[in-house]
């Protein structure tokens, strides 16, 4: 049996264990590491005196990969951004954020709801995290929502959404985890997030606006609130900016020449900001230890997934079957847009079975360079590209897609983490409540993600100035 037979075999084996519920860190390992001890016997031609030698080597192999891979600085982006999260909750930046965005937006239709969006958004804006986002937000919006008529299923499905915003607007660790699986630089993939986060806010800001006109009842606007209570909304809020401002500034130099430091660095700035912000507000040591847990228990969750990944895409390594499925995409005699719709389709597919981050680290290895062959390879300019981009601005551009695709499977039921969270704040939610409350955001998605492909220059054009 050929190495490309055998990783088919136990990728089969993979996601039929994902299917059946086995957790993807612990599926992941088990199966790179099946795939090495078998990669290595069939070496030596199933001898079974050489059962116990390749068993050795393998362990010895997937052994080594942890630590290797892990220990990356450009990795400590992930808590160090969560952390800034949930510092921001405790600090009670969220409320005053939460405040600013409904004095200001809650008038026109569906306001309350079109606030909790941006006001989401914002506060993607410190927090790395979706789950994070849909948690804090579940408990601040979904009662002021349900206050003044909006249905309750609505109102949950308004913040399992409004949390995907995490997973684009910088800093994420969703776009961090993506640079460092394909190696791309990670400050200018944090840079493309920005702008497709803020358009796919004001996508969901539109469709609740429609559906408002639409449905009578459907949440009538705020009004009352008077411009100078809307001026005095802003400070409180500011902070948040600050730190948004600060960390681009730093990563980015806004005078030109080098860079003030790294995207590592500036993530290490911005939480130190928030944790003085937090004290100035009077945060003390119970609500500092459980922002210190709550980062550890997610930034935990995230690197078991990676450490497992990591042992199976050392396997692919080895029976090289990214490469084999490289040939094979670029041998199909269809458009290679088609090729791409096709594998965002497939996307979609599997993130109901599978979670964002999961799903992404298991698929990447094997589709990217089939994406980057498609588009000519690593090096090709633009011109001679078939997406009409050059290699580096092609990885930009995929990542903001996969990304946007993992997104969407944060709401897509059956295994929606944003739900299952919204559901498990909200006791007097149900998580099918929750999944219908989602249903009108998978037509708002569908548009942003077609935007996007079809106009690359709404994610490439901030990251071609830097």
């Amino acid at each position: 049996m050929d190495s490309i037979e055998i990783g088919l075999w136990v990728t089969g084996g993979l996601f039929v264990m994902v299917v059946l519920g086995m957790r993807v860190a612990f599926a992941a390992g088990l199966a790179g590491l099946v795939g090495l001890v078998w990669f290595f016997w069939d070496r030596r031609d199933y001898d079974p005196e050489m059962l116990g030698w390749a068993i050795s080597v393998a362990v010895k192999t997937a052994g080594q990969v942890p630590h290797g891979k892990v220990a990356s600085q450009a990795l400590s982006l992930i808590p160090t951004f969560i952390l800034i999260g949930f510092l921001a909750y405790y600090a009670g930046l969220t409320r005053a954020l939460f405040e600013a965005a409904k004095r200001w937006i809650a008038w026109v239709p569906g306001g309350l709801a079109v606030s909790t969006v941006f006001a989401t958004a914002g506060f993607a804006a410190v927090s790395g995290a979706s789950v994070a986002t849909a948690a804090v937000f579940a408990r601040i919006a979904i009662p002021e929502m349900l206050k003044i008529g909006y249905d309750k299923r609505f109102a949950a499905g308004v913040v399992a959404a409004g949390g995907t915003l995490a997973s684009l607007i910088p800093p994420s660790a969703i776009l961090v985890i993506y640079a460092i699986i394909v190696e791309q630089d990670v400050g200018q993939l944090l840079l493309a997030g920005f702008i497709p986060g803020v358009f796919s806010a004001f996508v969901y800001g539109v469709l609740i606006v429609v559906m408002a006109l639409s449905i009578k009842g459907f949440g009538p606007p705020v009004g009352g609130f008077t411009w100078r209570e809307r001026f005095v909304s802003l400070p409180p809020a500011l902070p948040i900016v600050a730190v948004v401002v600060i960390i681009i500034c730093f990563v980015y130099n806004p005078f030109g020449g080098d860079a003030w430091g790294t995207p590592t660095e500036g993530g290490a700035i911005g939480a130190f900001i928030v944790f003085l912000m937090a004290l100035w507000r009077g945060m003390r040591l119970p609500e500092l230890r459980d922002a210190l847990v709550e980062t550890a228990k997610l930034s935990i969750m995230i690197f078991s997934i990676i450490w497992g990944v990591l042992i199976y895409v050392r396997f692919l390594g080895f029976a090289d079957l990214p490469s084999a499925f490289a040939d094979w995409i670029t041998s199909l005699t269809y458009p290679p847009l088609l090729i791409l719709v096709c594998i965002l389709l497939a996307y979609a597919v599997l993130g109901m079975f599978m979670d964002a981050i999961g799903m992404l680290l298991l698929t990447l290895p094997v589709v990217y360079p089939a994406v980057m062959a498609l588009n000519g390879g690593e090096l090709v300019a633009a011109e001679d590209s078939a997406f009409g981009m050059s290699g580096p601005m092609c990885a930009v551009w995929f990542g903001i897609l996969a990304v946007k695709m993992a997104e969407f499977c944060l709401i897509t039921p059956p295994i929606g983490l944003n739900c299952f969270v919204v559901a498990g704040v909200r006791p007097e939610l149900s998580v099918q409540d929750v999944f219908r409350g989602v249903t009108p955001f998978f037509i708002a998605d569908a548009v942003t993600i077609g935007l996007l492909v079809t106009f690359p220059a709404i994610v490439l054009w901030l990251p071609s100035l830097a």
